[in-house]
């Protein structure tokens, strides 16, 4: 009996399955045919745009600048003055009287620089308003680059103690000092100098300096 029925479970066995795969098909066909068509979306790839950047050029900041020692106040120097300076040494044996021309009484003391005998020397009376002149006439350009120099003038004095002449003695080595220095002489008032009781015009020897320190 049991050998019966594995004969016809047997031989059943291939429409089951059959009827399984049809059974399996319809199933697939409802499911797409009732339930919507599935469909992949597509992804875009995000992409970031790259630009290019020039970099500038490398700067390059300078060291500050050194700092310009400021000049000295310029000042007024004073000289001695040599009453033999212009004096040359004679002999009588070298210079005879006979030889010797006859004394000139018309001779303009004021036109070179030359010894006048004085017993009491001119002083410079407005000193601070000379100082304050000097710095005023003192070339910009050559005050900031911190040139000076010195220079030595004639001056010649008169009876009022008015400078009337100036003569560059000594020159500083520079036009414009040298012409600011009898500028600066020209602003000058002395006292007369005297011999003995009588007021008279002399040359004095004096040195303005234009120093930056």
């Amino acid at each position: 009996m049991r050998a019966a029925a594995n004969e016809a479970f047997k031989h059943g066995g291939g429409r089951r399955a059959a009827i399984g795969l049809i059974a399996a098909v319809l199933f697939h066909v409802a499911v797409f045919e009732l339930f919507p068509q599935m469909q992949a979306e597509r992804l875009g790839a995000a992409v970031t745009a790259l630009e290019t950047i020039e970099l500038p050029p490398e700067v390059r900041i300078p060291p500050p600048p050194e700092q310009i020692a400021r000049p000295a106040t310029p000042k007024v120097a004073a000289v001695e003055v040599d009453e033999n300076v212009t004096i040359a040494p004679t002999t009588f044996e070298s210079n005879p009287v006979e030889n010797l021309a006859p004394p000139k009484t018309d001779v303009d003391p004021s036109a070179r620089p030359s010894f006048i005998p004085y017993t009491l020397a001119p002083v410079l009376q407005n000193k601070k308003e000379v100082l304050t002149f000097l710095q005023r006439v003192y070339p910009p350009m050559m005050k900031s680059a911190g040139v000076g120099g010195a220079v030595v003038l004639w001056l010649y004095i008169d009876e009022r103690g008015q400078v009337q002449r100036t003569v560059v003695a000594e020159s500083s080595g520079f036009e414009q000092l040298d012409a600011a220095a009898e500028k600066v002489a020209s602003k000058m008032r002395w006292s007369p100098a005297m011999n003995r009781d009588k007021k008279t015009a002399v040359w004095l020897s004096q040195a303005i300096d234009f120093s930056v320190t």
